[in-house]
């Protein structure tokens, strides 16, 4: 599977110097970097679904980009419900941008057509897609060659999650949106979304999907409907993706976790059963 790219999301920057619900976003999001440049430097591009800052601040925006700066693979910057459009564009050459002014592109790779979508509406924390923003899909997915298959990403899900405070704020037009790719669905690689801050996958109407923990903060895992909604300082993750003409394989990676790291095999000279039952608890 000699085809990677890196998924990154909900990276929530402020302006510089300032800390997220008692976390630092820029730190954060320069440790992922390093950790991609140490250890996934062979990937052809990252994607980076949205929320790029917390207030859509121009100095966040300098602050996303200045860190990003330092990662070694290209990247495709979108935008999510915390971004401001035209700053982001303004800001980010990385930002792809129809011919409407929307944060919407595409990029053609030897295992399709990837489609990056712009779901912002900022007045609302909710995804939607206009009349002109699913104009451009449909357009886009009807000129590609009829053998191409589609890796899609957008920021919010256009389905239930089973997380109800963040299902309130889907995406507004689901029903829309799923008519427009109801003819594409049999190529339709993946989806790939962020907007929930969780590492959660499955099948949409037989369209594979994934997403993952942001960088910074995360939404704690409630289905209750009555529950409050809450943060938390679980693990930030980012997404190894592989692809060949049959597969696609996404690896969830903590890459602040801290656990031991040891051998699965024992010492030269020791049984393999001792060293199971005996090993030294940290």
């Amino acid at each position: 599977m000699s085809f990677k790219f890196i998924h990154i999301t909900d990276t929530h920057l402020a302006n510089p110097g300032s800390t997220l619900y008692g976390l630092d976003p820029r730190a954060r999001l320069d440790a992922a970097i390093a950790d991609i440049n140490k250890h996934q430097s062979d990937a052809a591009f990252a994607v980076v679904t949205g929320d790029l800052t917390h207030w859509g601040e121009p100095e966040s925006y300098a602050n996303f980009a200045e860190a990003m700066a330092a990662l070694k693979i290209p990247y495709i910057a979108m935008v999510g419900n915390h971004d401001r459009r035209v700053t982001c564009l303004d800001a980010l050459k990385a930002a792809p941008r129809d011919s409407n002014g929307f944060v919407q592109g595409t990029r053609t790779t030897e295992h399709g057509l990837f489609v990056f979508l712009d779901t912002l509406d900022e007045t609302s924390h909710a995804g939607e897609m206009c009349e002109r923003r699913l104009g451009w899909l449909a357009s886009t997915l009807a000129a590609a060659p009829a053998d191409m298959p589609f890796v899609v990403f957008m920021h919010h899900p256009p389905f239930p999650v089973g997380v109800h405070a963040m299902d309130e704020i889907g995406l507004k037009q689901s029903a829309e949106f799923a008519e427009v790719i109801a003819p594409y669905r049999a190529r339709i690689r993946h989806l790939f979304f962020g907007h929930v801050h969780r590492p959660i996958f499955g099948s949409w109407g037989k369209i594979p999907f994934s997403t993952l923990r942001g960088t910074n903060h995360q939404v704690w895992f409630e289905l209750d409907q009555s529950a409050p909604h809450l943060a938390s300082h679980e693990p930030p993750a980012y997404g190894v993706v592989l692809i060949d003409d049959e597969n696609l394989v996404v690896h969830s990676h903590d890459f602040l976790d801290e656990n031991l790291r040891f051998p699965f095999a024992p010492p030269a000279g020791m049984d393999g059963r001792d060293y199971a039952l005996n090993f030294p608890a940290r």
